[in-house]
């Protein structure tokens, strides 16, 4: 009997806003699932079935993986994209938390809120208008540094872009879209380090270099985690950067220069849908397993 009474006081007592939000709350949560299921889940459950069936609908196992596996371009594009991942991943964790430790330095004078707002400017241009940028940056006959890119033994276009030097070129265009954010996303996680855990630090005499190798990056590991497994998942899929850059040169990155790329050329070019399901499916197991490993090995979701 005191339990009914006490479980029917605690539903009168509790209050009318926090029901409200939960309903809000769950109202946000279904528009978000809704939105994952008919753009995420379904197109997925799609692909996987075009890869697994013939132009006619008829299950072929894993035969269209094979097909595209034996073509002459995959091994090259596969190479590609890897080394571009390689020095995507190296530089955004190196220098993104490097810049971020900065910031964090400065963040008690207005230098600290302007260099915010320069690292998201970048971020506002889409990926098409940052690699338009960015070849007339690196054409010595119209770039405004063309001096710098004579110094460094680049004198023409051709020079410039020369299928060697893609991958980094690649990486820097990226670096300096999507770097930004993900600063402001680490000078956010440093601003949440308990200060008595920096008291104690300092307590203990130890100097800037030794705080943020033995306190504040290993604090920061869940969201360095997090970052490159979501920069993993964009940087398999680049496109726009090779696509654009192939059509503003003589072939020079080519048309099958990304897995995506060839994944585009096998569904529009040769009309081979299945085909380009098969490669989609396989960016994504490769994802799926990446994330997988960083999050099983990282504790990330371990509570701290």
């Amino acid at each position: 009997m005191t339990l009914t009474h006490s479980s029917a006081d605690s539903a009168r007592g509790r209050p009318r806003g926090t029901s409200r939000q939960s309903r809000a709350g769950l109202a946000f949560v279904a528009g978000y699932t809704l939105l994952l299921i008919a753009f995420g889940v379904l197109p997925t459950c799609y692909a996987i079935y075009f890869a697994f069936t013939d132009a006619g609908g008829t299950f072929t196992g894993f035969s269209n993986f094979v097909t595209t596996a034996q073509d002459f371009r995959f091994v090259d594009s596969l190479s590609h994209v890897a080394l571009y991942l390689v020095f995507w991943l190296l530089s955004l964790v190196v220098f993104v938390v490097v810049l971020a430790l900065l910031l964090h330095r400065l963040s008690a004078g207005p230098v600290s809120q302007a260099l915010r707002f320069l690292y998201y400017i970048p971020g506002a241009l889409a990926g098409a208008a940052s690699v338009l940028v960015w070849l007339f940056m690196l054409d010595p006959t119209v770039s405004p540094v063309s001096s710098l890119l004579g110094t460094l033994g680049f004198h023409t276009f051709g020079e410039v872009i020369a299928p060697g030097n893609l991958a980094l070129l690649f990486t820097i265009i990226a670096f300096w879209t999507g770097a930004g954010g993900w600063i402001v996303v680490m000078y956010g996680a440093l601003n949440n380090i308990p200060k008595d855990v920096m008291e104690a630090a300092r307590i203990d005499g130890a100097n800037g270099w030794q705080t943020a190798w033995r306190v504040q990056i290993p604090m920061l590991r869940k969201w360095i985690v997090y970052m490159v497994i979501l920069a993993f998942a964009g940087g398999a899929q680049l496109f726009v950067e090779p696509q654009l850059l192939s059509l503003a040169s003589t072939g020079v990155a080519g048309r099958d220069y990304s897995l995506n790329q060839l994944t585009y050329d096998f569904a529009f070019q040769m009309n081979n849908i299945n085909g380009a399901a098969a490669v989609s499916v396989e960016l994504l197991v490769v994802s799926l397993s990446v994330a997988g490993v960083f999050v099983a090995r990282s504790g990330f979701f371990d509570a701290d």
